[in-house]
């Protein structure tokens, strides 16, 4: 049974801690939608989008009234758009993605994430169709998420793909210039993706994945700021200590929301993703929880080594208080949606460099990052090919999602508002690496991807 000081401690951690549940996310297997005729393809992820989603919001918002638990996002995940796509005969991809969104619309949810492609050994001519129409689709679209998965351990990195993604971001940010590159905030490039990953932009529902699932991410960097004020001081294996037990904790909630939710809507439980996703709130930031482990400002030196005990100690908290824990589970640095992170960046402390060193043991990677509407596409390409090595090299997800903003310099910001938030304009190295992503081909896999 529950104590009183228990309940008291939950009510805290969300009216003063801003702990919220993320995202309920329902993943939708679209393989049975594919057809040789593109609208009636089309018709067809409408229909079955919207029959199998069709009473999520209403069951999120009935569990968040029922439970006093903020549940900040509804949301839907879907096969990757390219594998569907590719069945027709068709050239344009755009209507698939205009689809996405009306049946978004009509379920009511936040963001529909899946117009993605997976080519981190080669592109089929389906995948670089999709590719090619990500500017106009995420242009004509609000609702519409779209990833590109252009590397693996165990496939290498795709440079064909990666050059490719430069001047898409490029493009992207081009025709959402009025919205100072809004698009490019939809459209994250991975390496090692994962298929169950609730959280956008990067969400699709994977071939390895159930007809339907229910995924839940839960998000409490507020809490655990909170927690670590009690250890001022303290060595660092109290720190580690304090963290997973806080962990567990909010994880256990996002269990409790999962388990009803899939039970409601008749859909099985797939994951709880316990990550430390930050809003551009004062007192819900993962920079705050690193200078209260001791730095004087995030992105000194010593924030990877904070860094890596935070993400660790996530994970070991998060991994015992769930059925299932997946997706990708530890802790973001988003820096336009982390307030302690964009006040970092605007004193200089925490540069793009500093940023690439933390990724080697955070959950995702370089994250909604504005750079100056200049930079070249090779520069965003080169960008990328670093960031995915290291995910390659270390077996482990990472991503780039980063905004080239037309217009916009160093010492210029971006306001986009909401869980976005905003950002600084970020100085890249203005030397070039052209000649290099014009070589094109594939980095091999390491040697670490020879298991069997």
């Amino acid at each position: 049974m529950l104590t009183q000081k228990e309940i008291q401690s939950t009510i805290d951690m969300i009216d003063r801690q801003h702990l919220d549940i993320r995202t309920v996310t329902m993943g939708i297997s679209l393989l049975s939608c594919a057809d040789a005729d593109a609208k009636t393809a089309c018709d067809k992820v409408y229909e079955k989008i919207c029959r199998y989603a069709e009473n999520l919001v209403r069951v999120g918002v009935d569990i968040e009234r029922e439970f006093g638990i903020p549940i900040v996002n509804k949301r839907i995940s879907v096969t990757p758009m390219a594998l569907v796509a590719a069945a027709s005969a068709c050239e344009d991809y755009v209507p698939f993605a205009l689809a996405l969104d009306r049946a978004a619309k009509t379920c009511g949810v936040n963001f529909i994430g899946g117009y993605s492609a997976l080519v981190q050994k080669g592109m089929t001519k389906a995948d670089e169709k999709l590719i090619r129409s990500i500017p106009e689709a995420l242009d004509r679209t609000e609702l519409v998420c779209s990833s590109v998965n252009v590397g693996s351990t165990r496939a290498g990195i795709n440079m064909d793909a990666v050059a490719l993604m430069g001047s898409v971001i490029k493009e992207t940010a081009e025709r959402t210039k009025d919205r100072d590159g809004l698009g490019c905030a939809k459209l994250v490039v991975f390496c090692n993706a994962v298929e169950d990953n609730p959280f956008m932009a990067g969400a699709f529902h994977g071939v390895g994945e159930a007809e339907k699932v229910i995924n839940v991410g839960v998000s409490g960097p507020g809490v655990v700021y909170h927690a670590l004020q009690s250890v001022k001081g303290e060595p660092f294996d109290v720190v580690a200590e304090t963290v997973k037990k806080t962990a567990f904790r909010v994880t256990r909630m996002g269990q409790l929301v999962a388990q009803e939710a899939s039970k409601r809507l008749d859909t099985p439980f797939g994951i709880v993703d316990l990550s430390l996703a930050p809003t551009p709130a004062v007192g819900d930031s993962v920079a705050r929880i690193l200078e209260e482990m001791g730095l004087e400002t995030c992105g000194t030196h010593g924030t990877t080594a904070a860094l890596a005990l935070l993400n660790d100690a996530v994970k070991k908290g998060g991994v015992m208080a769930s059925s299932s824990v997946g997706g990708l589970s530890g802790a973001f640095i988003p820096v336009s949606e982390d307030e302690g992170m964009i006040a970092a960046a605007l004193s200089g402390t925490l540069t793009l460099d500093k940023l690439e060193a933390m990724t080697c043991v955070c959950s995702v990677g370089l994250d909604m990052i504005a750079v100056p509407g200049d930079t070249s596409a090779e520069t965003v390409a080169a960008i990328i090919a670093d960031e995915a090595a290291i995910g390659m090299v270390n077996n482990k997800t990472t991503a780039v999602r980063v905004l080239p903003v037309p217009g916009k310099q160093v010492g210029d910001s971006i306001e986009m508002g909401g869980l976005l938030g905003s950002a600084p304009v970020m100085p890249v190295h203005p030397e070039s690496a052209a000649a290099f992503i014009a070589r094109g081909g594939r980095i091999p896999a390491p040697l670490n991807s020879l298991k069997n």
